[in-house]
C-alpha cells in the first residue's frame, strides 16, 4: 500500500490513522473497523471484548513503577461519511483518498473522518508503545456515535474500572470541554398517497449551502436546504395547485442540510408562471443567507409533460407543512452563558420510503425538560398531519463539574507545554461523555482533541502540528496520571 502520511510526525499516530481511513467506517458500517481494533488487539497480546453491537474494549496495563489509578481513553470508530456530487467513490466499500495540502491532511472531495478517526489512531499508538509511561488504560471505542451515539448507549461499562476518561472528540485545540447538550432523534413519517396526475414536471434544486455541524454550527444560522425548499414550496401553493413526485435531501440527521431537491407535477398551463415565481422567490432566499451561505444556489427547471403516479393534494400539502411549521434551527440560547445555544433543532435528511415521506430530526438542549417539550412539540404535529414518529438516539446532557482533577491537569499542562491559557467550555453538541458518566459512578471526564475544520464535510481537514501538539498533550498527562 503506497502511504500517503509516512512521513508525518507523530509517525505512529498517522500510521493508525491512515490504516483507519482505508477501511469504509461511515455510521452503519462499522463490523470491518471494529474487527480492524480485534486484530490489533489480539497481535500485541492485550485483553479485549468486543460486543454484539461491534464496541470494542481493549486493555493495557501500567507501565512498570505506575501506581496510578486505571484511565480511560475513549473515541468513536465511526465516520460521517458524505461525498461530493462527482465523485466516484463508494464510502461503503472503498476507503478514504488521503491528501496532504500544506498543513492539513484532507480527502479527496470527500468527509475526512478526523471526528473521530484521530481518537481511535491516538489510543491505538498508545497501546502500541511501551515507551509510553501510563497507568492501566481501558481503550473504549464506540460505534454509531454520529446517528445518536447508539454504541455509547448500548454498552455494558460494568467491568470499566477507570473513573478519570480522556475523551477525544473535540475539534478545536485547547478548549477542554466539560458539560455538553443532550439530544434526542425523531423520525416522522408522512404517508404519501399517490395519485394519477397529468402535467409538467418542474425541478427544483437548493445546493451549495454552506452545511456544517447541526450542533457546533447551529448558531451561525445558516440555510438549511432541506427548509429552504419547503418555503419555496409553501410560498408556491399560495398560488399554485401541484403535487410532489419526490422529495429528498440531506445526509446526515447532524449535519444541517446541505442540499435538497422536489422534483414536482404542474398544471400544463401554469408551468410558466411557476417557474418565473419559484425563479423570483429563490432570489429572495438567497439574498437572505447572502452572509452565511454566499454559494448557494436554487435552480428550477422545467422537464417534459407527463402522466404519472404522485403524491396527492392532501399529501403533498402536509409534507409542506411539516417542512415550513416545525420550528429549525436555534430555538433559544443560554441565559447563562453568553452565546450559547441551549435548545436547537435540525431537520436533517429528507427521503421516501415505503409510501412514507420520512423527515429526520436532531434535538439537542442542555435543559432536560426542554427537550421533552419540543419532542412532544413535534410529536404533536406529526400526529396533526396525519403521521406517525419514533424516536431514537436519546441521550442525556452532560453536567458541568464544579471540581475536576483531570480537567485542571489537562489545563496546567496545556499551559505549561505551549505557554498559552486553556478555555474551559461547554458546548451545544453531544459528546459521549453524558452517557458514560450516566453509566460509570463517579466518572471524571475532559473532552478535547486537535483541530479540525469544516467536520462532516466534503471540506474537513485535520491540523497536523495541532495533532502532533495534542499527542504531547495526551502522552504528558498520562505520565503524571502514572
Amino acid at each position: 500500500m503506497n502511504r500517503v502520511l509516512e512521513d508525518i510526525q507523530p509517525k505512529n499516530v498517522f500510521r493508525f490513522f491512515e490504516d483507519i481511513c482505508n477501511i469504509p467506517h461511515g455510521s452503519g458500517n462499522v463490523e470491518k473497523i471494529s474487527r480492524y481494533l480485534v486484530d490489533f488487539a489480539k497481535e500485541r497480546g492485550l485483553d479485549y471484548r468486543q460486543d454484539e453491537n461491534f464496541n470494542v474494549v481493549i486493555r493495557k496495563p501500567a507501565t512498570k513503577g505506575s501506581t496510578g489509578a486505571p484511565v480511560i481513553i475513549q473515541g468513536h470508530m465511526d465516520m460521517v461519511a458524505v461525498k461530493t456530487p462527482d465523485k466516484d467513490k463508494d464510502m461503503e466499500n472503498e476507503g478514504l483518498d488521503l491528501l496532504v495540502d500544506g498543513d492539513y491532511i484532507k480527502a479527496d472531495r470527500t468527509s475526512l473522518g478526523g471526528d473521530d478517526g484521530i481518537a481511535v489512531a491516538y489510543a491505538l499508538a498508545i497501546l502500541d508503545d511501551d515507551s509510553i509511561k501510563h497507568p492501566d488504560i481501558e481503550a473504549i471505542f464506540t460505534v454509531d456515535e454520529e446517528v445518536g451515539m447508539l454504541g455509547a448507549e448500548a454498552m455494558d461499562c460494568s467491568d470499566i474500572k477507570g473513573r478519570i476518561m480522556l475523551n477525544i472528540d473535540s475539534e478545536d485545540e485547547g478548549i477542554f470541554l466539560s458539560s455538553c447538550a443532550g439530544g434526542a432523534v425523531i423520525i416522522s413519517k408522512y404517508p404519501a398517497v399517490n395519485t394519477e396526475v397529468t402535467g409538467t414536471e418542474v425541478t427544483i434544486n437548493v445546493s451549495g449551502v454552506t452545511s456544517g455541524h447541526s450542533g457546533v454550527d447551529i448558531i451561525y444560522q445558516r440555510a438549511n436546504a432541506n427548509v429552504v425548499l419547503g418555503r419555496l414550496l409553501f410560498e408556491l401553493s399560495k398560488q399554485y395547485n401541484y403535487n410532489i413526485r419526490t422529495i429528498s435531501g440531506g445526509e446526515k440527521d447532524n449535519s444541517i442540510a446541505p442540499r435538497s431537491e422536489a422534483v414536482i407535477v404542474v398544471e400544463d398551463g401554469d408551468t410558466a408562471g411557476v417557474v418565473e415565481m419559484l425563479n423570483k422567490y429563490a432570489q429572495l432566499i438567497i439574498n437572505e443567507y447572502s452572509v452565511t451561505d454566499k454559494d448557494m444556489s436554487i435552480k428550477v427547471s422545467q422537464g417534459s409533460g407527463v402522466c404519472v403516479q404522485a403524491m396527492d393534494y392532501s399529501s403533498t400539502n402536509k409534507v409542506v407543512l411539516a417542512l415550513t411549521h416545525i420550528q429549525d434551527g436555534v430555538v433559544k440560547l443560554s441565559n447563562d452563558i453568553k452565546g450559547l445555544v441551549q435548545t436547537s433543532i435540525n431537520a436533517g435528511v429528507v427521503r421516501m420510503e415505503d409510501g412514507k415521506v420520512v423527515i429526520t430530526y436532531l434535538l439537542r438542549s442542555s435543559v432536560e425538560s426542554e427537550k421533552e417539550y419540543l419532542t412532544d412539540k413535534i410529536g404533536a404535529m406529526t400526529d396533526y398531519l396525519g403521521g406517525t414518529y419514533e424516536l431514537a438516539g436519546v441521550y442525556p446532557a452532560w453536567e458541568f463539574k464544579k471540581d475536576s482533577a483531570i480537567r485542571d491537569m489537562l489545563c496546567d499542562s496545556y499551559k505549561k507545554l505551549f505557554g498559552k491559557d486553556a478555555l474551559v467550555e461547554t458546548m451545544h453538541a453531544g459528546v459521549e461523555c453524558g452517557i458514560m458518566a450516566a453509566k460509570i459512578d463517579g466518572l471524571d471526564c475532559v473532552s478535547f482533541g486537535p483541530d479540525i475544520i469544516d467536520i462532516h464535510t466534503v471540506k474537513e481537514k485535520l491540523d497536523i502540528e495541532s495533532t502532533r501538539r495534542t499527542w504531547e498533550l495526551i502522552t504528558e498527562v498520562l505520565k503524571q496520571l502514572a
